[in-house]
C-alpha cells in the first residue's frame, strides 16, 4: 500500500453572499498534495483542530508534512512581537506542535516547508529573526519578486545530507519568507545555505526530520531535484 502523508491544514473565512454568513473552510495549497501524489503517496489533509487530536491522527498516516503559511508567535520562543512580524495563528502554533510532537513519539517522518522548518526550529529550542531586516549580513533577495515557479536565488548543501543527495551540492530555489532561523534548536544539523548565511535546511536522523526554507513543492512538476525531496518522505514513510 502507499504511504499515507498527512499534509497540515489551514483555516480561513469564505466570503459568501451578504445574506449568508461567512464560513470557515480548512485548506492547503495544491501543490503540496500533488507533489505527494506524484512522489508515490496518498496525500491526507490534516485540518487545524485541537491538539488532543494530534496523536490520533498521527497514528492513521505514515508520514508527516508540515506546510507554509502564517509567522510563528514569537511567545514561543520568548520575545516579544516587534512591529515587523506579520499575522501569526497561535492555534495553529499549538495543533502543529501536537503533531510535531506525535509524530516524533511514533517515529514517522516529518518533511518541513517554510513556515514548517521553522515551526520545527522553535520547537527544539531555537529562535527566530522575527524579519529578515534584523540580520545586517542579509543581501540575498528571500523574498523574490519573480514568479514563484522561478528558481532565483543558490544554495549549497551539506556532502553527504539527504539535501545533498535530491538537489546536489548546489542548486537554485524560490524563495519566499520574510521570517528565518536566527538560534538552530538543538538535536538538528544544518544541511542547507544561501550565499548570505540564512540557514535554508536542516535535518535530524535521530527525529526522521528534513526541512527546507523554499518551497519546492511549487517546482515539482518541472524539476527533478525538487521532486527527489518527496521522493525522499515516501521512502523514509514506508519504513514508518
Amino acid at each position: 500500500m502507499k504511504p499515507i502523508i498527512g499534509v497540515t491544514g489551514n483555516a480561513m473565512a469564505l466570503s459568501r453572499p451578504a445574506d449568508v454568513d461567512n464560513f470557515l473552510i480548512n485548506y492547503s495549497p495544491r501543490h503540496y498534495t500533488l507533489a505527494v501524489e506524484r512522489a508515490g503517496g496518498i496525500p491526507v489533509l490534516l485540518p487545524l483542530t485541537e491538539t488532543n487530536q494530534a496523536e490520533a491522527y498521527i497514528k492513521m498516516v505514515d508520514g508527516l508534512l508540515l506546510t507554509g503559511g502564517q509567522d510563528i508567535s514569537p511567545h514561543l520562543y520568548g520575545e516579544e512581537p516587534r512591529a515587523v512580524i506579520g499575522e501569526v495563528s497561535p492555534q495553529r502554533d499549538s495543533a502543529e506542535i501536537a503533531l510535531i510532537e506525535a509524530a516524533i513519539k511514533h517515529n514517522k517522518p516529518i518533511l518541513g516547508v517554510c513556515r514548517g522548518m521553522q515551526l520545527l526550529n522553535v520547537h527544539f529550542g531555537g529562535t527566530l529573526y522575527q524579519d529578515l531586516s534584523e540580520n545586517p549580513d542579509v543581501t540575498v533577495q528571500h523574498v523574490q519578486k519573480s514568479l514563484p515557479t522561478i528558481s532565483t536565488h543558490s544554495i549549497e548543501t551539506k556532502e553527504n545530507s539527504r539535501l545533498y543527495k535530491a538537489f546536489g551540492k548546489n542548486t537554485l530555489i524560490n524563495s519566499f519568507h520574510h521570517q528565518a532561523i536566527r538560534d538552530l534548536g538543538k538535536n538538528l544539523t544544518v544541511t542547507a545555505y544561501s550565499k548570505d548565511k540564512l540557514i535554508e535546511g536542516f535535518e535530524s536522523e535521530e527525529h526522521n526530520i528534513v526541512a527546507v526554507q523554499w518551497h519546492p513543492e511549487i517546482t515539482f512538476d518541472s524539476n527533478q531535484d525538487s521532486l527527489n525531496l518527496f521522493n525522499d518522505l515516501i521512502k523514509r514513510a514506508s519504513k514508518a
